[in-house]
């Protein structure tokens, strides 16, 4: 690599590490070229990129970036990953990968201008993404929302029940409130028909008491006085007063003959 590339990839170091928001310097010895691939894949999908430069050249787009916190680092075969998006989807690519091949031990890095240390790092790795954490941010600030959307709904549902209840009374309107019809009496029971004795009784004056009327009897003994009774019209009337004419005189007849 002659002079000019090399200031070439020096500015391209200056740059990126301007621009990152994140650093993190690992060993990559041992590494394989498909390994590489993998890695360099998982952490595009962070809006990372994963870069072998010569220590040499590092530390000199390190002094012109004024990252020279990142020169400790620089010591034995390392590479950088240069986060611009996910950082925390990133450092779990590299702590994910590196414990499954035993490989890329973090030596240290930058976040946000500040020193990270291992223990971060793991820290981080071990965080959701920045999805993940977006979406439980956005149910955090949805949940009260959702529950004042509820509890402003049942307040006025509940209001347009009592305006309603209002509006039937005629508070609202100003029309009278409407009385229910009463319900028709049912007729009373009618009274039971007099008596033929309590009729009379009504009857008569006040001071006497009506007595029941008797009915005539056709005896004899009931005829007023002073009248005759009627002559017994019937055919037979005269023999039978001779009949007994006759039975006198024979009566008298056989008292003689006794008493002589």
């Amino acid at each position: 690599m002659d002079r000019e590339q090399k200031t070439t990839l020096v500015k391209e170091l200056v740059e990126e590490l301007k621009d990152a928001e994140a650093i993190f310097a690992v060993d990559y010895r041992g590494i394989s070229v498909p390994q590489a691939a993998e890695l360099r894949s998982g952490l595009r999908d962070a809006d990372a990129r994963f870069r072998v430069v010569k220590n040499r050249l590092t530390l000199r787009a390190a002094d012109e970036a004024g990252t020279e916190s990142l020169k400790e680092y620089l010591e034995g075969p390392t590479a950088l990953a240069f986060v611009k998006g996910d950082a925390a989807l990133a450092a779990k690519t590299l702590f994910r990968l590196g414990s499954e091949w035993e490989l890329l031990a973090y030596k240290g890095g930058l976040m946000d201008g500040e020193a990270l240390d291992p223990d971060s790092f793991q820290a981080i790795a071990r965080l959701p993404g920045r999805e993940q954490l977006n979406a439980q941010f956005a149910g955090i600030v949805a949940s009260p929302i959702t529950g004042l959307v509820r509890g402003l709904g049942s307040m006025v549902q509940g209001l347009a029940l009592q305006l309603g209840q209002i509006a039937e009374q005629g508070l609202v309107s100003g029309e009278p409130p409407q009385e229910e019809a009463p319900k028709a009496e049912s007729d009373p029971d009618p009274e039971p028909s007099a008596s033929p004795e309590e009729t009379s009784e009504e009857a008569a004056p006040e001071g006497e008491s009506a007595e029941p009327a008797q009915p005539a009897q056709t005896g004899e003994g009931d005829q007023d006085l002073g009248e005759e009774p009627a002559a017994d019209e019937s055919p037979g009337g005269t023999e039978d007063a001779g009949e007994g004419d006759e039975q006198t005189s024979e009566d008298s007849d056989d008292e003689k003959e006794e008493g002589s």
